[in-house]
């Protein structure tokens, strides 16, 4: 079995080369392409030239196989580049790794489960890396965004780190969009405090997903809406969603809570790591206006349960994800 452990991560991708096969799986997708792409260009020298990449989507996956013992024409060791991996792809897979070939398979499968046949063949198989991406959180995140910012010579104060990792997305996508920005605005060698950081951020790490918690929590069903829709199409999954919402659900109870035992809000607000964003500060409050502390208990453990749903096979994760946002538009009783 090679179930790579998350510490091997990093020095099996270094060394793409020595398989047979990469499969990539788990709930974030950006860091599933991220890494993807970095075992298609150390192999291939590129992830764009047609000759030493062939890039399969779910409509042409039934080229695996003809793609993996195709030559390459001008020299050098081809990719095939396989997106949105599915069980149904595990036939020609299994009949590829039975085949010599020195073709290296990089297969995205972000929406296989622990059962899945596709993922069973890749932990079975001596030659294959199966690789598990999910979101980073706590010293991890902060540990990732502190080393991509010193790769560019730009260096961040504590607080500042502290206040930008509550904000950020879990996609890695967007966390790498975001740390581009904060290298651009810092300048080479640059240094970035918390203000800095908030100008510069703002709460754009999440905006999308933190936007559909907020307008459904405030009963915007309209804007709920467009902002779901806009998270999923940049590539946010279900689970991220209901993480985000249980975020904002998790700081709406804290300041109703400190309320209830006879803070004042504004006090009860300061006290949250990392403080609401200003952005934010007239939506944080529209929803307490709306939801007592009973009811952002329900609503908390009803979004538990909705992560719960989307992680079960053959799940219709975006179906539940969109009735879960709809259903928050409305107070829950306590």
């Amino acid at each position: 079995m090679v179930k790579i452990d998350a510490r091997s991560i990093s020095r099996t991708l270094a060394d793409a080369g020595s398989w047979r096969a990469i499969v990539l799986h788990g709930e974030d997708t950006g860091l599933i392409r991220e890494r993807a792409a970095q075992a298609v260009r150390l192999v291939a020298g590129t992830t764009d030239d047609p000759f030493q990449v062939a890039q399969l989507d779910r409509e042409t996956q039934d080229r695996l196989e003809e793609e993996a013992t195709a030559l390459s024409l001008i020299g050098g060791r081809r990719v095939v580049w396989v997106r949105e991996g599915q069980d149904s792809l595990a036939p020609l897979f299994k009949r590829v790794l039975e085949t010599d070939t020195e073709t290296l398979i990089v297969i995205e499968a972000p929406g296989i489960t622990a059962r899945s046949k596709l993922r069973a063949l890749a932990e079975a198989h001596k030659q294959v890396a199966s690789i598990a991406c999910y979101p980073e959180e706590g010293r991890a995140l902060s540990q990732t965004v502190t080393d991509a910012l010193g790769q560019a010579g730009v260096t961040i104060d504590r607080d500042a780190l502290i206040w930008l990792t509550g904000v950020l997305g879990s996609d890695r996508s967007g966390v790498r969009g975001e740390i581009e920005k904060l290298v651009l605005y810092a300048g080479e060698n640059g240094r970035l405090d918390l203000q800095a950081v908030q100008d510069c951020v703002g709460d754009a790490g999440g905006n999308s997903l933190e936007d559909a918690a907020f307008s459904a929590l405030c009963g915007n069903r309209m804007m709920a809406d467009q902002a779901l829709e806009r998270a999923l199409a940049d590539g946010a999954n279900p689970v991220a969603v209901a993480r985000t919402v249980l975020g904002v659900l998790v700081r709406l109870q804290k300041v109703a809570q400190g309320v209830q035992d006879g803070q004042g809000r504004a006090e009860s607000m300061k006290a949250l790591k990392p403080p609401v964003f200003f952005k934010r500060t007239a939506a944080f409050n529209q929803a307490l206006d709306r939801w007592p502390l009973a009811a952002l208990s329900t609503a908390a453990r009803e979004t538990q349960a909705f992560e719960l749903a989307c992680k079960q096979s053959a799940s219709p994760d975006m179906a539940l994800c969109r009735r879960h946002i709809a259903s928050l538009c409305t107070v829950r009783k306590g």
